[in-house]
């Protein structure tokens, strides 16, 4: 099962839910153990189908860290919090995502777009 760690700890994922704001973008950071990329992509794939039919969903792209380093980061885009929260609830995703590989960490953080 993974382990859900705040990025931030003074934001955790659960109190960003509570703030109503969009679009936004969850950017989720997974450390995975050594020889365990294939399995966690394998569960996530079928994980993102589902996500990719809830209402309020956007896009999803996965990215791999380079020079043999054991993260992967998920963009996904939302059309809310609110959208995000309603899907991340759901039971059957909440049963998908009890389904990980033992030892992945997980640092889910929701941002939205500012202009620079």
């Amino acid at each position: 099962m993974t382990e859900l760690q705040s990025l931030d700890p003074s934001t955790p994922l659960f109190a960003q839910f509570k703030e109503a704001t969009g679009p936004i973008v969850l950017a989720n950071t997974f450390l995975v153990p050594e020889d365990g990329t294939e399995a966690f992509l394998d569960r996530f794939r079928r994980q993102a189908e589902f996500m990719a039919a809830q209402p309020g969903f956007v896009s999803l792209r996965m990215h791999r860290g380079t020079a043999g380093s054991r993260l992967l980061m998920n963009i996904a885009a939302w059309e809310s919090t609110e959208a995000l929260a309603r899907a991340f609830g759901n039971p059957e995703f909440q049963r998908m995502a009890a389904g990980f590989p033992d030892g992945v960490v997980s640092y889910p953080h929701i941002f939205e777009q500012i202009d620079v």
